[in-house]
């Protein structure tokens, strides 16, 4: 695995996930470079690898997004159902994992070919008018809005509601905003907080 000068920084807002991934980084990656800090404005652009949380993620979207690829989220097993298949499964990591698994996922993560996610490559089995609809809902556009917006009735807007939740597995608007930011269909400004 060629991470000789690879640089890796952990943006965690968690003093102690910080501190036990750095020691699981030095230990059994050493040739990594590894950067710690709070938020990512103190990075500079020669990182090659990013561990953050989904939180941090997306209040840093502008960042983060155009690094997707390279970025390695920690979340908690009930966050993954919110987003199936808005991430590969090589860009995320169960926070309550053993070391062995964690040292596994992290093995997966540096060696996995770099699968660039195109701007909807990953909302591929979105029509058109749902992938309209869906970048409202997470623009925070109640039902009735988008019916007018885009000049279709309210039935039909729920329908498209139903399928993009069909399509994705994805139940929750948060799910969906992390769908669609990590799929490109929204950028972080775009979004209602």
């Amino acid at each position: 695995m060629p991470l000789h000068n690879k640089q890796i920084a952990l943006v965690l807002t968690d003093t102690l996930q910080r501190i036990g991934l750095r020691y699981v980084l030095n230990e059994y990656f050493p040739s990594l470079c590894v950067y710690s800090c709070d938020c990512p404005e103190a990075l500079s652009d020669t990182v090659d690898y990013y561990v953050t949380t989904a939180d941090t993620f997306l209040i840093y979207a502008d960042f983060f997004l155009p690094r997707r690829n390279k970025t390695l989220l920690l979340i908690d097993r009930y966050e993954e159902s919110a987003f199936p298949g808005s991430a590969p499964t090589n860009h995320y990591i169960y926070k309550n994992i053993s070391q062995e698994a964690l040292i596994e996922k992290l093995q997966l993560f540096f060696t996995a070919e770099a699968s660039v996610l195109s701007q909807g490559e990953g909302n591929k089995d979105l029509s058109a008018r749902e992938t309209d609809v869906l970048q409202l809902i997470v623009k925070g556009i109640t039902n009735k809005e988008i019916a007018d917006k885009l000049n279709i009735s309210l039935n039909t807007v729920l329908t498209h509601r139903k399928n993009i939740t069909a399509k994705l597995g994805i139940k929750t608007v948060s799910g969906l905003t992390f769908y669609a930011l990590m799929n490109g269909l929204v950028s972080g400004d775009e979004i209602e907080i």
